[in-house]
């Protein structure tokens, strides 16, 4: 019995929802997302609550109903709220500025990387003397954010020495023990 699945969906007023031959669709004031689901997911529509079913007990259904349940639930809170990641440049030199959606990075490499972002991402940045640059990222699509904050930590991953490199705030580094002084 999926836990996740039978949970109830919250729809909020200013949110309009439609499910037609699997492919649901939501939008809200931050915008417009479509899903397909899994085919015998249904969802169904009382008032301002959404029901997640299965129209079967099969294997397949049972491992997809939390799945497209979870799917839906960020589609509401990313069109009504919106999703938001933060992420810290932690290491001397490294500065971060954006024109527009084009992002410029300085990284401790030769030459400055530049990324260009996606249309849907809102990307800001923050340099404040005495505290480390961050990155903004703002989207109402959740996997979009956290791809987009993906490659950008990859350009430079936190290393456990120092703990220098790009990290999600909050994140935590395991940090390891450098080299030990011999003793003679």
């Amino acid at each position: 019995m999926s836990r996740i699945g039978n949970a109830i969906i919250k729809l909020p007023s200013n949110v309009q929802f439609s499910f037609e031959n699997n492919i649901v669709t939501v939008k809200g004031p931050k915008g417009e997302l479509a899903q397909s689901i899994y085919p015998g997911i249904v969802f169904e529509q009382k008032e301002d609550e959404l029901i997640c079913s299965r129209q079967g007990e099969t294997k397949d259904l049972k491992s997809q109903h939390g799945l497209n349940r979870s799917l839906v639930s960020n589609m509401i809170e990313g069109v009504s709220v919106g999703f938001k990641k933060e992420l810290e440049l932690v290491g001397v030199g490294y500065r971060a500025s954006n024109t527009g959606q084009q992002l410029d990075l300085s990284l401790g490499f030769s030459h400055s990387v530049i990324l260009v972002i996606s249309p849907e991402v809102k990307v800001t940045t923050i340099s404040e003397k005495g505290k480390n640059p961050m990155i903004i990222l703002e989207s109402h699509d959740k996997q979009l954010v956290g791809q987009v904050a993906a490659k950008i930590r990859s350009l430079r991953k936190p290393e456990p020495y120092k703990g220098k490199g790009i990290r999600i705030k909050g994140e935590q580094i395991r940090r390891k023990a450098g080299k030990s002084a011999s003793a003679k």
